[in-house]
């Protein structure tokens, strides 16, 4: 398996296509969720984070075109990849325009799907933030340093890997699944309480001894980092 646990959300109002995209897509790795139309995707993107959207363009409620342009005017850069049977270059031009950021054309070779996933996810990843910063908090990515202030904080590869994580969340909650995924390099059960223990690490270390309150716990979801830094 090759997507190390990527979160794919797959928009295609075909059921029977959406079945395999989901199957091939697990198959190698990835974590799929499906939306049959693009206000459902919509709404899905404003709730949850994703690594990739796969994108059909003909579909009910809200076009892939104007789902597109709606995410680009909301801020959120997640990759999408446009898998049509629209083959006009009118049509791919116009989706690449809009924010797409790749375009494949039914009938399409599942191997060169992956591959253009993974190449969409590895420049995406390489374009992150140099630094992250949230009022007086501030985390360099190259340089792995965090500062509160003019005070360095001394943080742990996880620590530091946690905090990272939650900044590229800024101000929207992230469940302990997400977390668990995404910042541990090994499955774990739901279960575990890591996330609450190395959440607390971070607190003593980044706010309670500046009597701050940066990582707020969500009821009923997880954790949020504030914005304005606590």
């Amino acid at each position: 398996m090759t997507g190390l646990g990527s979160r794919v959300l797959v928009v295609e109002d075909d059921g029977e296509l959406a079945g395999v995209l989901t199957r091939g897509l697990a198959a190698e790795g990835f974590r799929v969720s499906v939306a049959g139309d693009g206000a459902e995707a919509l709404a899905r993107t404003r709730d949850e984070r994703f690594d990739a959207i796969v994108l059909d363009l003909m579909l009910p409620r809200l076009s892939g075109f104007r789902f597109c342009e709606r995410l680009r005017d909301g801020g959120d850069p997640t990759p999408v990849l446009v898998l049509t049977a629209r083959q006009d270059e009118r049509d791919e031009a116009t989706a690449l325009n809009i924010g797409a950021d790749d375009y494949l054309t039914k009938p399409f070779s599942f191997v060169i799907l992956v591959a253009h996933l993974h190449a969409l996810l590895r420049r995406h990843r390489s374009r992150r933030a140099a630094a992250y910063r949230a009022g007086d908090l501030v985390l360099e990515v190259a340089a792995h340093r965090v500062w509160r202030g003019e005070a360095e904080i001394s943080l742990t590869p996880r620590e530091f890997a946690l905090l990272e994580y939650l900044f590229a969340n800024v101000g929207c909650p992230v469940s302990r699944r997400e977390l668990l995924d995404g910042v541990w390099d090994w499955a774990i059960s739901d279960s575990s309480n890591l996330v609450e223990v190395y959440v607390g690490y971070l607190r003593r270390k980044i706010d309670l001894p500046f009597d701050r309150c940066a990582i707020q716990t969500v009821r009923g979801v997880g954790y949020r980092l504030d914005a304005g830094g606590g």
